[in-house]
């Protein structure tokens, strides 16, 4: 199969590659104003403050989807990623497992006492965006080291190499995540971001900041990160992290920001270059179901299926 790069030099003209460099900041300040508006509107009207803000958090990131959705179609970052990996019903499920219970949890936390009057002493009473990237760099420390576990120890990597079995990204296999490599994580980051005493508010922020980054990327899109790239981890940064090549595998930890892979030397940025094939060298089970039992049997599976049919694995 023919690997190449759309935004490769050959490929560039002038407005192709503009619109590329405008494309993530676009995105992101777009869903942000949009939940940012739900913050100071009253509207929908009869709703309580906790559930307006869930409200226009889910407008912009439906507003994130739709565009990406376009995007993946008509500006794809490899053609071919647009084809089938029989993994759309699995993507899915995980999704709906993990992504759709951490929702849940945020609204039932904002309700308890504790929560409710969080951001009280000296740093609530800081701007929220200062809030925010302090939530964000804290949270990352226990995020990126929990990442960079669930690769360096073979036990956590049997549940985190349910994400990174895929062939191809796009938008939808973003939330595919084995639920117990999520909680790990989530685990991981909490006390960390819970010592920084930021406000509820800043907390939502951050949870949509995490969810607008997560779907970008992941995403099929022909974009560019320029000196985002140093801040953030953007498509063209993640994209190597899922190689198989461990050499370039092995990196961009970050979950939204890079800065603590650049601290421990673990960024890596390459442009220009032509990324090869990803997904894992090891086996993983075509279905849903299976993938949630497979780390479990991780050496008996790996051993017994070295000669499975390729039409049962993924």
């Amino acid at each position: 199969m023919s690997i190449t790069n759309p935004l490769a030099p050959s490929a560039r003209c002038p407005l192709a590659t503009l619109l590329a460099y405008c494309l993530w900041p676009a995105l992101v300040i777009s869903s942000s104003s949009i939940l940012a508006f739900g913050f100071v509107s009253g509207h929908p009207a009869g709703l309580s403050e906790t559930l307006r803000k869930a409200w226009f958090f889910n407008l912009s990131y439906l507003w994130l989807l739709l565009w990406l959705f376009l995007l993946e179609r008509r500006r794809p970052w490899r053609e071919a990623w647009q084809q089938s990996d029989r993994q759309l019903a699995a993507d899915l499920s995980h999704t709906l497992l993990d992504k759709g219970s951490v929702q849940f949890t945020i609204i039932l936390l904002s309700a308890l006492p504790f929560f409710a009057h969080r951001g009280a002493g000296v740093v609530g009473s800081l701007p929220l965006w200062v809030q925010v990237v302090m939530g964000l760099v804290a949270s990352e420390f226990g995020l990126y080291w929990a990442h960079r576990l669930s690769h360096e120890w073979p036990v956590l990597w049997r549940f985190h190499a349910v994400h990174h079995s895929v062939r191809r990204l796009w938008i939808v296999n973003t939330g595919r995540f084995h639920f117990i490599d999520s909680n790990l994580s989530v685990l991981a980051s909490l006390p960390f971001l819970l010592l920084t005493g930021i406000s509820m508010d800043a907390i939502i922020w951050m949870s949509a900041i995490t969810a607008y980054l997560g779907l970008l990327t992941h995403c099929n899109v022909a974009m560019r990160g320029g000196w985002l790239d140093y801040l953030f981890n953007t498509p063209n940064l993640h994209r190597w992290h899922h190689s198989t090549n461990p050499a370039e595998g092995n990196s961009n930890y970050g979950q939204n920001l890079v800065l603590w892979d650049q601290l421990f030397g673990t960024w890596l940025r390459r442009p220009d270059a032509e990324l090869g094939e990803i997904g894992i060298v090891e086996r993983m089970p075509l279905r849903f179901r299976e993938q949630l039992w497979v780390p479990f049997i991780w050496r008996r599976y790996q051993r017994e299926s070295a000669g499975a049919d390729p039409a049962t694995v993924v």
